[in-house]
């Protein structure tokens, strides 16, 4: 029994840490790979506080989760689409957002970085990949190459890839990060009733009907025939199917896929919004049910322990969690069209968040911050 009763507490541990992570981490993506809790720092990696002397330290033997961690802290959340049926398919990453928290754990700033955007990619010979310059959404596919079983990516792999590409075009160093997908992410909406969202313009679905069911492919191919889910402006109650579907869609709007990269942004905050008002994480029946309703759908990449870096940042508001809009532009004309590049404002605001001046940067340019 006293075995049992400490599995329970461990797995309602790592369940509110995972759910904490997911959503205040990750922001709500997710992949079909198994939780990795417990990974070691890679070097540089997950600042953690130099442990008191003897003499300096406290007197309880217990200190909390996540007493140690510190700020700031860079968190890197993929969405990537399983198509694992699909001959030859490996993994790309779809939807790569970037969280920055700032020294005092008090603030975090949420941006995201086009797929398109035309980056370098370094070598990564544990894929066989030699390194070149191309779109950002490659990386996790090049990465996820694992010699010798060409049936068999990795998602995990693909994600150590595309770290190096982020930080290497950002300048900023990664403590901890997540992988999910597309399934992943519609669970775990529908696990917390829903979420409520601002709709900033009507969105016409190219994948879904209005009773959920995905369309049918155009004879010949090239689209989808049958009648489409439109989701119209203002305020929407979204649950699991509606939400990933809300979230995927960039034709036809004004803004492509910046205002999808946007979309997905406010999806983020819904989900923040939703736990931190319902008080999910003083619910372990609600956090049971949310781990569950999840499975083995998550990857856990880390820096600090899951378990301390969840806690730590468990005290962080909603209204705190600032969106940050990154404009960007084609490079190339017509058909040479190579990707997107972000304009001078956007590589600006890198420059003052890596130097810790991202608050100044954004009043001096509030057009970037999302407001709803």
């Amino acid at each position: 029994m006293a075995g049992q009763a400490g599995t329970g507490r461990r797995r309602w541990r790592l369940g509110l840490a995972v759910l904490a992570a997911l959503v205040l981490v990750a922001g709500g993506a997710t992949v079909a790979v198994r939780l990795v809790a417990d990974r070691q720092p890679e070097r540089g990696a997950g600042r953690v506080a130099a442990a008191p002397t003897p003499s300096e330290a406290a007197p309880s033997p217990t200190p909390p989760p996540g007493e140690d961690v510190t700020g700031p802290l860079n968190l890197l959340m993929v969405g990537v689409d399983t198509r694992v049926s699909v001959p030859g398919w490996e993994p790309h990453g779809d939807a790569v957002l970037v969280t920055h928290v700032t020294k005092e754990l008090d603030r975090a700033y949420v941006f995201s970085l086009p797929r398109d955007l035309l980056v370098d990619i370094p070598a990564f010979p544990k894929a066989g990949y030699s390194g070149g310059k191309t779109k950002l959404t490659h990386a996790m596919s090049y990465g996820s190459r694992v010699p010798g079983k060409p049936k068999e990516p990795s998602a995990a792999q693909g994600y150590e890839l595309l770290r190096s590409t982020v930080s290497g075009y950002t300048g900023l160093r990664f403590d901890a990060g997540a992988v999910v997908t597309f399934q992943g992410f519609e669970k775990l909406v529908n696990a917390v009733g829903g979420i409520d969202v601002y709709i900033d313009q009507r969105t016409v679905s190219l994948h879904r009907q209005p009773n959920g069911r995905h369309r049918d492919p155009a004879p010949g191919g090239g689209g989808y025939v049958g009648p489409q889910m439109v989701y119209e402006k203002g305020e929407r109650h979204l649950n699991g199917w509606q939400a990933l579907d809300y979230a995927r869609q960039r034709y036809g709007l004004d803004g492509g896929d910046y205002a999808r990269q946007r979309h997905q942004q406010q999806l983020v905050r819904a989900l923040v919004t939703k736990i931190q008002n319902e008080g999910l994480s003083r619910q372990p029946d609600r956090v049971e049910q949310v781990v569950d309703a999840l499975g083995d759908t998550l990857i856990y990449a880390g820096g600090p322990r899951i378990v301390d870096l969840a806690y730590a940042l468990g005290g962080l508001p909603a209204d705190r969690l600032v969106l940050v809009s990154l404009p960007g532009e084609g490079v190339g004309k017509g058909s040479a069209y190579r990707g997107e590049q972000l304009k001078p404002v956007g590589r600006e605001f890198l420059t003052a968040l890596d130097k810790g001046r991202a608050e100044q940067y954004l009043a001096a340019h509030p057009e970037l911050v999302v407001k709803k």
